[in-house]
């Protein structure tokens, strides 16, 4: 009778976690002797797929990547005993093996064959054990390269160099890379400074995991490079976040208020004259493609009436995705307003025929001398309780620019990427107190009576 994990001893959970480590790696080892076997016994009318690879994807939980792994390893150790040896023992893990097959079958130029036999023996044997480490075998590796072939190493080779971005259905980006060892020295060290733990000022621990750590680290790092003053040119300017987004779609941001908040009089004839709005980007002022809005009327009957316009808001117009991202698509009425906190925003009113009526006022970023005073006041991030670094913060409008905010001191705050984002999503609301520095009014859910709180800065036994 097998005993439950909880009834166990320390040292006897020690003691079968070591174990069943073990057997794990004699099974996979019999896997790879069987699956190699398969493959020179079995034939493919048999298996039903051209080789082990899709049989052991279609008949386990293997993925396809694991499958082709082990078909290989089965395939490369049938041609060298000593390393098949090693793994069927028990003494050298599948992916040192993997690793050690690699150089085997494709070893420097010239290294002859009697040196190829002892640098074999001599890795097999700095792959044994507990404590063996993989930096170590690859120092070897590229020793015996760099001494003995006339190609790069693959560590070093930026050919092989890659990186896929791929947009999920649902709007999130996902990316793949594939870098040399000099590219890869770079990410980690400018990623290394900004994924430590920072514990917020009460002690508690930053719960962020170390990848979710490193993805806010890398978002920091495109925010200091688009704000910089280096970038190459792209389509006669540097390279930006555009927003693109319909003066209709702008108006209904405001809870209240109306347009004359964000617009004159005659852009706002304009827009009580026409039913639709294009979208335009909000940094160059280009108008949108509206060829699939015009198209969706005539399919709905019509020329485009008013009704078919309606329909299209119905279906596309919801509210929900009032702003538009070049190369990512729709993006949420919240996020979109936190966006246009700290851009270049015009609004353009387009006729029927897409030419443009009126410009609104544009809103400007934040100055360089605006920040350094923003950075004097509030040190940081403003919000209660964090004070993350002024390097790490975004510039918030306190009245939103769409609502007729102006880019002045006294309607802006530093705020870390979170609280920014809390700040727009969330009940919690912040205004500039008589003292001309920002105070926080945290939801009901956070404090039924909502009393003002200081800013990160001010927080203390001297403020009243």
């Amino acid at each position: 009778m097998t005993t439950e994990i909880w009834q166990l001893s320390e040292s006897e959970l020690l003691a079968e976690s070591a174990a069943v480590s073990h057997r794990i790696q004699l099974l996979e080892a019999r896997r790879i002797a069987l699956v190699a076997e398969i493959d020179t016994r079995v034939s493919r009318e048999k298996l039903g797929f051209p080789g082990p690879a899709g049989w052991l994807t279609s008949t386990t939980l293997l993925s396809p990547s694991k499958a082709t792994k082990i078909v290989a390893l089965a395939r490369g150790m049938a041609a060298f005993p000593d390393i098949a040896d090693a793994v069927n023992t028990g003494v050298m893990s599948v992916d040192h093996a993997a690793q050690i097959l690699t150089f085997a079958e494709t070893p420097p130029e010239n290294l002859p064959q009697k040196g190829r036999d002892m640098a074999r023996a001599a890795l097999i044997k700095a792959a044994t054990g507990p404590d063996a480490r993989t930096g170590r075998i690859r120092a070897a590796i590229t020793r015996l390269e760099d001494s003995f072939g006339t190609k790069k190493p693959p560590a070093e080779n930026t050919d092989r160099n890659e990186l896929f971005a791929s947009k999920t259905l649902n709007g999130r980006l996902v990316l793949k890379g594939d870098f040399d060892a000099i590219t890869g020295e770079k990410l980690l060290t400018a990623l290394s400074p900004l994924t430590e733990p920072h514990p917020a000022v009460d002690g508690s621990q930053d719960d962020r995991s170390p990848a979710r750590r490193r993805a806010d680290a890398f978002g920091h790092i495109l925010d200091q490079y688009l704000a910089s003053s280096d970038r190459p040119i792209e389509g006669g300017e540097r390279p930006h976040v555009n927003l693109h987004i319909s003066l209709r779609d702008l108006t209904d941001l405001q809870n209240c208020g109306d347009a004359d908040d964000i617009t004159d009089d005659e852009t706002s004839r304009a827009a009580t004259e026409s039913d639709t709005v294009d979208p335009v980007d909000i940094n160059t002022g280009n108008p949108v493609d509206t060829d699939s809005a015009t198209e969706l009327g005539r399919e709905n009957g019509g020329e485009g009436g008013a009704a078919d316009r309606g329909a299209y808001r119905d279906l596309f117009g919801d509210g929900t995705s009032v702003g538009w991202l070049p190369w990512m698509g729709p993006l949420s009425r919240n996020t979109s307003r936190q966006l246009a906190c700290d851009c270049v925003l015009t609004a353009i009113v387009m006729d029927e025929n897409g030419n443009p009526l009126n410009l609104a006022r544009t809103a400007r970023t934040i100055t360089a001398k605006q920040r350094t005073a923003l950075t004097a006041r509030d040190h940081g991030c403003a919000f209660p309780g964090c004070g993350k670094p002024a390097a790490w913060t975004e510039g918030h409008h306190i009245w939103h620019w769409g609502d007729g905010g102006p880019t002045d001191m006294n309607n802006l705050v530093l705020l870390c990427g979170f609280h920014h984002r809390l700040i727009h999503h969330s009940d919690w609301e912040v205004f500039m107190g008589t003292d001309n520095h920002p105070w926080f009014v945290p939801p009901a859910t956070v404090d039924p009576y909502r009393q003002p709180r200081p800013s990160h800065a001010r927080a203390g036994p001297h403020i009243a």
